[in-house]
């Protein structure tokens, strides 16, 4: 999983601003969740990072940066099946 921030140089709607604008996840399979830090405050999901840069990248007016390390190996051994289920109605402590 990989961790980033969505940046934009310029705001071409006028809506969001400029800065940092969004954070966001890219998970393990390539699937990408990301949150609005602006009004009105969203969570979006997409397919990849590049649906993502094609939608909201505004022919390079806003950018993916990324943070930290790339940790997608270490989480193929935590999406492991482990035989462990807990049903909605049980109780955690």
């Amino acid at each position: 999983m990989r961790l980033f921030l969505l940046v934009r140089d310029e705001d071409v709607s006028g809506v969001s601003g400029t800065g940092i604008v969004a954070e966001g996840v890219e998970f393990s399979d390539g699937t990408v969740a990301m949150r609005w830090l602006r009004r009105p405050f969203s969570v979006a999901f997409y397919g990849s990072i590049r649906d993502v840069v094609a939608v909201h990248g505004h022919g390079g007016r806003t950018r993916v940066k990324w943070l930290g390390e790339d940790q997608r190996e270490g989480c193929a051994e935590w999406t492991k099946p482990s035989g462990v289920s807990i049903g909605l109605s049980e109780e955690r402590t």
